[in-house]
Parts: C-alpha cells; structure tokens; sequence
C-alpha cells in the first residue's frame, strides 16, 4: 500500500496529539457478520431464550425475515435456527411488523411516537429489542432529516433504558459513493461510532459478496445490480455471478427476498443472527478450529490483517491450551483504550474483528495477555 507523504505527516502528528478514551464499544454489524457457521451454537441458543424483538419495517426490511424463513432448512433442518411471531418454545421471538410503517413512512417521525405507544403497553412488557428499518428514504433524506432520526432514537433510548434500539443505513440505490444515499448513511455510522450505538449496517452488508468482493465503488443498487466497467450502465450482478459459480443447497439457499437476489437475502438473515448473538452477550469471537484439527502447540498472537487498515481489522490469536484471554487495544500512550476480550477460552486458534471508525489516524498496539503468556503488536489506522 502506497501512504503519501501528507498522510504519513498526518500519522506521525497523530502520535504527538493523539488523546483518544473509550467507554464501552459500539456494535456494528456488517458485512464482516455473515458467516452463520461462525456463531456459536450457545450463542444462537442465548439469544432465542433471552430476547424478545419488535421488529418494524415494509417490503426492504422484510429482506431479513424472508432470509431467516429458510436459513433453518438450509443449516440441516435441527430448529436452532428457527423463529416466531410470539413467544414459543425453543424459537426466537420476533413481533414481526410490530406496528405499520417505517422509519420514513408514513413520515420521518411517526415510527417513534409508535414505538413509545407500543413500549408503553403493558402487553409488550416482555420487548427488550427493537429495530427499524428504511425503505428508500434515507436516498432522499437531508442531514436534517437524519439529525431527526438519530435524536428520536437516542431518546428512546434514554426513555427506556432496558431496552436496545437498533439503528439501520438504507438500502443501496444505484448513486454510488458519492450519492446523498451514501453520505447519509456515513453520517449514520460516524453517530454509532462515536455514541457507542447497536447498528446494522444493511448498506455495507450487500456491497459485498461472500468472497469479500466489494461493491460499493460500482455504483450497486439493492437487487445488486452494478456498472461493471464504469460506462455508468448497470450490466452486472454480483449476487446472480456467484449464485451461479457455486452450489444452491450447499454454498447458498433459494428465498424471495423483496426488491433483491437470494444471496443478498442470506447474508441479511445471518447479519441478524449476529447481531442477536451480540445483543444476548457473544463477543463476536469466531473459532479458527476444526474438529479434527491438531490444536497449536505455542501461544501466538498474529499480525493484524490488513494493516494499514480502514477502519475494521482482524485480530487472531493461538492458545495450545485453555487459559483466561484478554485482549487488548492501547494508544500510542500506552493506555488501554478498548478490551476485546476479557474471558476463559479453550484451546484453539481465535480471530476478532476491531472496529477502530470512531478513532482518530494514528499508530495502536494491541495485546494478548493470559496466565502465562504477553505479547504485543503494532498496528496501522489511516483514514
């Protein structure tokens, strides 16, 4: 990666001016949060018998639900990943369409003034998540309009505090980077970033294919269409291209997700389970280790990759044998801005995603301490 010489001016001031303190993380759920096979089984299991969700939403947000209809079938059938609209036993609670609308339907405001009627109910006293989404009004909204949004919610917040709120970016339109779409949805991510919110990132999640392949910079809209060779002309579909060079049943599930491809839809419902797996207390820690494998015989902490990076990197890490983990970032002051991990953990080969979008450029260090075992690394933020 080439840094030009103003950007490594601006690290290395960084170093000198950098006064950075977390208290507490955000959650953001994106594409990174799509591999249903890297959450635990507990963890699954810990969200259907702790949470109970109002779910608000039309026809793009039913992009979810249509995905979390088949992801059972498609994972073997066992029920792990079943739900339903109610409380029953051994499934995920969802009140699908809590109440009509959407946050941009019928109005920008009327979805809160629901939510708190709802809330208020005593029949709901069992809700302790809710979520909403867009429909396509976040391509028209003003900064205005989503200053609106972001202050109803963290009101909500501050008014029930025993409950998570979940906030959402709109569906990708075909505007590209530099459309209002994406910089409303920017303005949305800087606010979880900074506010240590919950966000699920429906934007991010289908700018990218299950490869890691991106997007974004190709002017995507939601049924994944995009320009394949910059001509302004619509004449791809990342999600058909990979549907079509893998394996439906094995690699990915047929649903009819609204206004989209299959694909976009299975990767939407496993961003759900992640982000409940997270909500029910799963640090988003995702074994390495196969059944079958041999376990490592060293402590190891590895390199970061990427590095540099912008602004999320994984951090993975070797444990030959079950120890207390604690994971750590610090700054270039040495002070511990953030804990990752801080738990017993079996043997194994782990990797954690860092989330560093509400940190200023600058040189981090990240470290892996256990009962008999410190290492520290060096890593790269530049923005």
């Amino acid at each position: 990666m080439k840094i030009s010489l103003p950007k490594i001016l601006v690290l290395f001031l960084s170093i000198f001016i950098l006064q950075q303190s977390i208290y507490g993380q955000p959650i953001i759920v994106n594409h990174s949060c799509t591999n249903i096979k890297s959450i635990p089984e507990n963890a699954i299991i810990q969200a259907k018998d702790n949470l109970h969700i109002a779910y608000g939403h039309t026809s793009h947000g039913s992009q979810l639900i249509t995905g979390m209809n088949k992801l059972d079938d498609f994972m073997g059938g066992t029920g792990l990943y079943q739900w339903h609209d109610g409380p029953q036993q051994n499934m995920l609670d969802i009140d699908d369409y809590f109440v009509g609308g959407d946050l941009g339907n019928p109005d920008r405001t009327t979805w809160a003034s629901k939510t708190r009627d709802y809330l208020n109910n005593s029949n709901n006293s069992d809700v302790n998540v809710v979520i909403w989404s867009w429909c396509g009004e976040v391509s028209s909204a003003s900064e205005e309009d989503i200053n609106t949004y972001l202050s109803l919610m963290n009101q909500l917040e501050t008014d029930f505090p025993n409950i998570k709120f979940v906030y959402m970016t709109g569906h990708l339109d075909g505007s590209g980077l530099s459309g209002n779409l994406h910089v409303r949805n920017e303005q949305i991510r800087d606010y979880c970033r900074n506010n240590n919110k919950i966000l699920y990132d429906f934007e991010d999640i289908e700018s990218y294919d299950p490869d890691g392949k991106y997007f974004g910079d190709k002017q995507p809209n939601d049924n994944c269409d995009y320009d394949t060779d910059g001509n302004g002309s619509k004449d791809g579909n990342w999600a058909i291209e990979w549907q079509d060079s893998h394996t439906e049943g094995v690699d990915w599930y047929n649903c009819s997700a609204a206004h989209t491809q299959p694909l976009n839809g299975n990767r939407k419902a496993s961003a759900a389970w992640w982000l409940l797996a997270e909500l029910s207390g799963w640090n988003g820690v995702t074994s390495l280790f196969s059944p079958g494998d041999e376990l490592p015989f060293n402590f190891e902490l590895k390199q970061n990759f990427p590095n540099p990076f912008n602004p999320t990197t994984n951090i993975a890490f070797s444990l030959p044998v079950n120890t207390h983990v604690k994971l750590t970032i610090h700054n270039i002051l040495g002070q511990e801005i953030s804990t990752l991990i801080n738990k017993q953990q079996s043997a194994g080969t782990y990797e954690i995603q860092f989330d560093a979008g509400n940190l200023n450029s600058g040189i981090y260090f990240y470290k892996l301490t256990t009962n008999n075992f410190t290492e520290i690394k060096r890593m790269v933020l530049i923005k």
